[in-house]
């Protein structure tokens, strides 16, 4: 009846997802849990629980998280306590407050940032 038989209709709204798209929680969200991430991901909430990310953890300066964090590379501008597993680099922010355990390959602390924790770093 109207006149166009192609599938668009069948298509997925969006497109498929790309190696440049960004996850994000927005600030005044929790979320309590696991959490896993295909892409990179920035935090400006609160997570209490584990965040899995193929790609890069961001936590905002007012982002908090409170568990553990695997992730290919981070940025910390917020608050992090727990343990925190990097394959790559982790940077650490002068905003940021760091508690607990980090395993990381390369590690970066810029002036400022409150660092309390326990390192250990890969071995080329």
């Amino acid at each position: 009846m109207f006149g166009n038989k192609s599938n668009e209709a069948n298509k997925p709204i969006g497109g498929t997802p790309t190696q440049s798209a960004l996850n994000s929680l927005v600030a005044g969200t929790s979320v309590e849990g696991t959490l896993s991430a295909d892409n990179d991901i920035r935090i400006d909430g609160y997570l209490k629980g584990i965040l899995n990310c193929k790609g890069k953890v961001i936590i905002g300066p007012k982002g908090q998280i409170e568990g553990e964090i695997k992730a290919q590379n981070a940025v910390i501008e917020g608050q992090f306590k727990g343990s925190i597993f990097i394959e790559d680099l982790l940077h650490i922010k002068e905003t940021a407050t760091v508690e607990g355990e980090i395993n990381t390959d390369k590690l970066s602390v810029a002036p400022g940032a409150k660092f309390n924790v326990v390192s250990k770093m890969s071995q080329a």
